[in-house]
């Protein structure tokens, strides 16, 4: 941050300086019209800035939301893809698996993801349930020739699709544009209401519904760029129906659909 400032110092010293030398030459003249051509080129270039600003802080996190919504998609379909491996297992740690993986995805989505909606982060418990599910798969016991050593293997495999997925929505729940993106955007879009008025303009009458739009459609849009800014709230939010959806999935795969 005390970079960035000092950068706006040094170029509104810039600014400064170079009006003095330019008065002191005895060149250019006077602009103090709020339509002349130091207020035109200050509006375009504000203008400009704030819709690159808003456009980045508008496209990344969508960006983040569609990413977060298909890790989300690829760690629930893990899971049903160990639920069904774990049915070859001995009947026992075939129904303790399964039981693990019903009560993980109900854990995710009841109680795990109001912590990265409202904290941004994910719960030690699950990842205390992958891994106390992993030792106890690696701890099953099998024969030489056994179908159970394969399905074994094939549930470890699918845990650590799961625990991958599961890192990615780690990084996905603390994803969230540049603070000074946002610090920017709401700057730039303040300064493009006001600038007339810092210009020397006074506008009345029919010129203030054009200009009360404006700053209505602005608020608007400053206000949709920092609502979307987390990938777990806000209107663009990544919401658990997939783990919702791996419950009906247990049961049609438990009752051999």
């Amino acid at each position: 941050m005390p970079v960035y400032l000092l950068a706006a110092a040094c170029a509104v010293a810039v600014v400064v300086i170079a009006s003095r030398l330019l008065r002191r030459l005895g060149r250019g003249s006077d602009d103090d019209s709020p339509d002349g051509p130091t207020t035109n080129h200050a509006g375009a270039m504000l203008s400009a800035l704030f819709l690159l600003a808003f456009a980045i802080a508008i496209v990344v996190p969508w960006t983040n939301a569609d990413s977060a919504r298909s890790n989300t998609s690829t760690e629930a379909q893990a899971l049903v893809e160990t639920y069904w491996s774990a049915g070859r297992l001995d009947p026992a740690d075939a129904a303790r698996t399964r039981a693990e993986l019903a009560d993980y995805a109900t854990f995710v989505h009841r109680t795990e993801w109001p912590l990265m909606r409202d904290h941004g982060r994910l719960s030690p418990d699950g990842w205390a349930r992958l891994d106390r599910l992993r030792r106890e798969t690696i701890a099953v016991p099998f024969k030489d020739g056994d179908d159970s050593q394969d399905a074994r293997t094939a549930v470890l495999d699918h845990l650590s699709e799961i625990s991958a997925a599961r890192h990615q929505r780690a990084m996905d729940a603390r994803a969230h544009p540049p603070a000074g993106l946002l610090a920017i955007t709401l700057l730039t879009g303040l300064l493009v209401i006001v600038l007339p008025l810092l210009g020397g303009a006074r506008p009345r009458g029919a010129a203030l519904v054009p200009l009360g739009l404006m700053g209505a459609l602005l608020a608007v849009g400053i206000y949709l760029a920092l609502d979307i800014s987390h990938v777990f709230s806000g209107a663009l939010a990544v919401h658990p129906d997939a783990f919702t959806a791996v419950s009906g999935e247990f049961g049609r795969i438990a009752q051999g659909g």
